[in-house]
């Protein structure tokens, strides 16, 4: 028996209601000129709504209209509109569009068949230029409504293109121009590509759930507790996802601290916007190896000493370790080694473990520790995809899985297994063979608390929805 899709859409706007709109909307809602939507959706293809938002007044401040957007070479629409994804080409197609729109005198097109023949112009930016400048009857299928209406079981169909061909034969045509908004928002926040927080929905019990895994929590977490905001994220390559909108990133998920991993980058190689986000002070530890490993923190609370290394030069020289001590507790990023092809680096990896754990137990003595980073090892059989053909692999070794045994028994706390014991909850995937989109990944990023912290533990998640790097951000809330 299939769904009430009226009653669903209307279930779905109350749960997303407050929601800050997508920006094409929030575009429209300002402003009924169909280049401004145009535009701004062209910009906000593979980007974070803030980001689009940010880079459309940017561009809209210099040229309001195709004839003023002429007067920009392709360099200043470039500055202009950076750091959207895919600026360089966005960039090209905005400086085509007005040479393309005197086929229409000047004007944006009404059909769907004139929009495709625009620079930078598919199917669901004609279709969001259709129902949200013209208000004409389209449907826009990006990959959440896509995957929604699939979960929903209302729509059986294996692309964007085939849902949209669907629903023009099945979704009552009131439908039409909300229905992206609404499930756009609703999979942004609640009904996620990874772990879908189905307990939140007001549709748990209805939805049919097909193909998914819901998010579930062994332990709640407390709310309404103080407490400090921390993320961990392995950037591979810090001045790479500056590129990707990491300012935008950092200011929107706004903790209290983030450590980075894996930067890649000398101080003298960051830019001034890299060095001093709003709100933080940054701290670096580059390897002596340019383009090679690194750490960092941004901190919104001054530290009452930062530590670089952990005292020995075979693993300083690498730049692994960055330890910030406060009033209660220390808080350390790490990048550890990987043990490489053929496990060449093994022993060396071996070693740094049990030298860092040596480090942090005499610290822990004083006041509670806080290790985050990149492990560079899956612990137990449900923390990667395919366990049997990896054992004999760099990160899942017995030896590098007897260690994180010795880790744990020596009172540090794995926060993320506390909240959550489900698999298919992973931190790194990787570029190959569209890993990512299938889920085939690897949890390798951790936050673990020494036992005299384990009781401030508020919260524990991983961030899957954030994109930039073959990794994703993974949280911890820590009471104050």
């Amino acid at each position: 028996m299939g769904i009430d899709i009226g009653h669903f859409l209307t279930e779905v706007k109350k749960a997303t209601r407050g929601q800050a709109l997508p920006v094409v909307d929030l575009i429209a809602v300002q402003t009924e000129d169909p280049f401004k939507v145009l535009v701004a959706t062209i910009l906000s293809a593979r980007t974070k709504d803030e980001t689009t938002a940010a880079s459309s007044k940017r561009l809209f401040a210099r040229a309001q209209t195709a004839e003023e957007l002429t007067e920009l070479s392709e360099e200043e629409l470039q500055k202009l509109i950076y750091p959207v994804g895919f600026y360089k080409n966005k960039a090209g197609y905005l400086k085509k569009l007005p040479e393309a729109l005197k086929e229409f005198k000047g004007v944006v097109p009404e059909t769907m068949t004139e929009l495709l023949r625009l620079p930078g112009v598919g199917r669901k930016t004609a279709n969001l230029v259709l129902s949200i400048a013209f208000k004409k009857p389209a449907i826009c299928v990006d990959t959440h409504v896509h995957r929604i209406m699939n979960i929903w079981g209302y729509v059986e169909t294996a692309t964007p293109l085939k849902t949209e061909m669907a629903l023009r034969e099945k979704l009552p045509e009131e439908f039409w121009i909300p229905v992206n908004s609404l499930l756009v928002s609703l999979g942004q926040s609640i009904c996620r590509p990874v772990s879908p927080r189905c307990s939140e929905c007001p549709l748990e019990k209805e939805c049919p759930q097909l193909g998914i895994t819901p998010r579930k929590a062994t332990l709640k977490a407390k709310k309404n507790t103080p407490s400090y905001r921390y993320i961990s994220w392995n950037v591979n390559g810090i001045r790479a996802v500056e590129k990707k909108g990491f300012i935008d990133i950092v200011q929107e998920l706004n903790p209290d601290v983030i450590g980075l991993q894996e930067t890649k980058a000398q101080p003298e190689q960051l830019s001034e916007s890299l060095k001093n986000i709003p709100g933080y002070t940054s701290y670096w530890y580059s390897a002596q190896r340019k383009g090679y490993s690194g750490v960092a923190f941004y901190s919104k609370h001054e530290p009452l000493q930062v530590i670089y290394g952990i005292g020995a030069e075979e693993f300083d020289c690498e730049g692994r370790v960055i330890t910030l001590e406060f009033a209660d507790h220390y808080l350390a990023t790490i990048y550890f080694p990987n043990s490489a092809d053929q496990l060449k680096r093994l022993d060396y990896k071996l070693r740094f473990n049990r030298a860092l754990l040596a480090f942090f137990q005499k610290l822990e003595k004083e006041k509670a520790v806080i290790l985050c980073g990149d492990f560079n090892v899956a612990h137990k059989e449900i923390d990667l995809k395919n366990p049997k053909s990896n054992v004999k692999n760099a990160g899942f070794t017995p030896e590098e899985r007897a260690w994180m045994d010795e880790f744990l028994e020596a009172g540090y706390t794995d926060t993320f297994r506390l909240f959550n014991q489900d698999p298919e909850n992973y931190s790194w995937w990787s570029y190959r063979f569209s890993a990512r989109s299938k889920n085939i990944g690897w949890r390798i990023d951790y936050f673990c608390v020494s036992e005299n912290g384990q009781k401030r533990i508020v919260n524990a998640e991983i961030l899957p929805e954030v994109m930039g790097s073959d990794h994703c951000p993974v949280l911890l809330d820590f009471k104050q």
